[in-house]
């Protein structure tokens, strides 16, 4: 590969299956990944969602860590606006302490929720308007500096984990940018402004003391298989998935009734977001890799394996390893 890879896992719940299954699999590909060679692992912070499991962000990060050795963790990311930064920075100032120099911290502004979501959560629909100055204050009290006179983050304070800024749009761009952190742009969901919110990330970037040159992340879906034609069947699986669960969610769809609504506008424009997908054998997927680097200007690729099966997640990231040489890196 000419990049680092790196894996964002959403601790997926299949259908009919018990959570606790979905943080054991989320176990197994941390393990793969850290021995295969990948350079970290992700975990984004989402509410409300029958199909995602990653809503306490920070124990399941607890959890992996615990259950391996070296491989870098971390939230990819938590939405900021709903928390105190006080609170996350004593979160994570835990982790590190329990975890030295594994811990991420990647930061957004969006709900990762609905309307409805956000009452629940006791969030105001204006906090995200602060989100520029509560990453100044959570980094903070993490570099043992704090903007609260008398206020310290008791795990936290002087840990330095390293912030990352996520985001989709200009505005997340030209944020990090001027606070010289890391980009990481979710192109794996939100692929419209990709190349654009990088060149300004680029052109305007600050040199800060957490990282002196620019670093980009960018997202992308991958779906690798034995032969191509296993793996485009488990991506036509996955795109069935993806558009039920937007836009069918009081009832199980047929692969046909998922097939016509996947052909409706509507399912279109949802299968749009599937845009930068990496399907097929291994060589292919390598290639497909690759030159979506080149095209979206990454430092770094964070790979979402999609497949809706456990065994094929693992078999997925097991053959990208191996074919980018990852394994024993």
């Amino acid at each position: 590969m000419t990049v680092p890879l790196s894996i964002l896992d959403l601790a997926p719940i299949s259908e009919g299956q018990p959570v606790r299954e979905s943080f054991e699999a989320s176990v197994a590909l941390a393990r793969l990944a850290e021995r295969s060679g990948y350079r970290r692992v992700w975990y984004a912070e989402h509410h409300n969602m029958p199909a995602i499991a990653s809503s306490a962000t920070s124990v399941l990060i607890a959890h992996i860590a615990a259950h391996t050795e070296s491989i870098r963790l971390g939230a990819g990311g938590i939405m900021l606006p709903n928390h105190a930064p006080l609170t996350i920075a004593e979160q994570f100032g835990t982790l590190e302490t329990l975890h030295p120099g594994r811990i991420d911290l990647g930061l957004g502004r969006a709900p990762g929720s609905d309307q409805a979501t956000m009452r629940a959560l006791r969030r105001d629909p204006m906090s995200a308007e602060s989100f520029p100055q509560d990453v100044l204050e959570l980094q903070g009290y993490l570099t043992g500096h704090s903007r609260i006179p008398g206020v310290d983050a008791v795990p936290g304070k002087g840990t330095n984990v390293p912030l990352y800024i996520l985001g989709s749009s200009m505005f997340g761009a030209q944020l990090a940018a001027a606070l010289g952190l890391p980009y990481a742009f979710a192109s794996h969901f939100a692929p419209a402004a990709l190349t654009d919110a990088v060149a300004v990330y680029r052109r305007e970037f600050q040199p800060s003391e957490q990282q002196p040159e620019p670093h980009v992340i960018a997202g992308v879906n991958v779906v690798a298989a034995d032969s191509n034609e296993e793996a485009q069947e488990q991506f036509r699986t996955v795109r069935r998935h993806r558009v039920a669960r937007f836009l069918v969610k009081d009832r199980v769809l047929t692969d046909e009734e998922a097939d016509l609504l996947l052909d409706s506008p509507q399912g279109r424009q949802i299968v749009g977001m599937l845009q930068y997908s990496a399907v097929g054998t291994p060589a292919a997927v390598k290639e497909y890799l690759d030159g979506f680097a080149a095209h979206a200007g990454a430092d770094e690729l964070i790979v979402a394996h999609q497949a809706t099966e456990v065994g094929q997640r693992l078999r997925s990231a097991e053959l990208v390893a191996e074919v980018a040489g990852l394994v024993n890196a």
